[in-house]
């Protein structure tokens, strides 16, 4: 029987903390979403107006968010600003802040997408019945358009959980760090506690991820 190193999980509390690490993961990644989706909305209402000002600003921001890539935006954030500005930042700020831009950036390509898909004579209709720009997208547009965005905005909380692999690289205690600390100090007495460590790390990742992608498919069958 080969030894996988799963009994260094089984220590005090490190499957635990295994969990606990988890958590911070898809807390940072719920949070993001949960105020990426109203910028986001935002963001795609101003990427479909025809002043070509604002058509520019709300492009590049959507290219250099697309370009950067999301480390190098951590490190910008967290290491940059705190030296620049001289304020002491938690890591999970600087996530949350970074994964707000991303998710953003996102969320408003999705919207204008969602918008420009709504059939025109949707907006003949309303100004037929009188209604005003305004209340045409309150009432009619958006209301559409978040029925759409449902399922997708929920495959990019799978993208955040997945890519909060990276927050280790400034400081966040996350499920990979707890992982790497439990590997640490079972060094000597588990030498194979890395395969087990990280196949069970795998495994959380996958049925999170697992679980918001079917509940994302579920609504598109749904609502399709």
């Amino acid at each position: 029987m080969p030894d996988l190193g799963l009994e260094v999980l089984m220590k005090g509390n490190n499957l635990l903390r295994l969990f606990d690490g988890l958590w911070i993961a898809v807390e940072i990644s719920l949070l993001s979403i949960v105020i990426s989706i109203p910028l986001g909305i935002l963001l795609g209402i101003l990427m479909t107006r025809k002043n070509r000002l604002v058509r520019f600003l709300t492009k590049f921001y959507l290219e250099f968010i697309r370009i950067m890539p999301q480390l190098v935006l951590l490190f910008l954030v967290f290491f940059g600003t705190t030296r620049s500005m001289g304020w002491n930042l938690p890591g999970e700020t600087a996530s949350v802040i970074v994964f707000v831009m991303w998710g953003t950036a996102e969320m408003g390509d999705l919207v204008r997408s969602a918008l420009l898909s709504i059939p025109g004579h949707q907006y003949e209709s309303s100004k037929a019945l009188g209604l005003s720009r305004r209340q045409t997208y309150f009432y009619i547009i958006l209301p559409q358009t978040l029925r759409r965005l449902i399922p997708v905005s929920i495959n990019l909380i799978t993208r955040m959980i997945k890519t909060t692999s990276l927050i280790l690289m400034i400081g966040v205690v996350e499920v990979l760090k707890v992982g790497q600390q439990i590997i640490e100090a079972n060094r000597m007495v588990s030498p194979n506690a890395a395969f087990g460590v990280f196949l069970v790390i795998f495994i959380l990742y996958f049925v999170v991820c697992w679980s918001v992608s079917m509940t994302a498919r579920y609504l598109e069958r749904k609502w399709s």
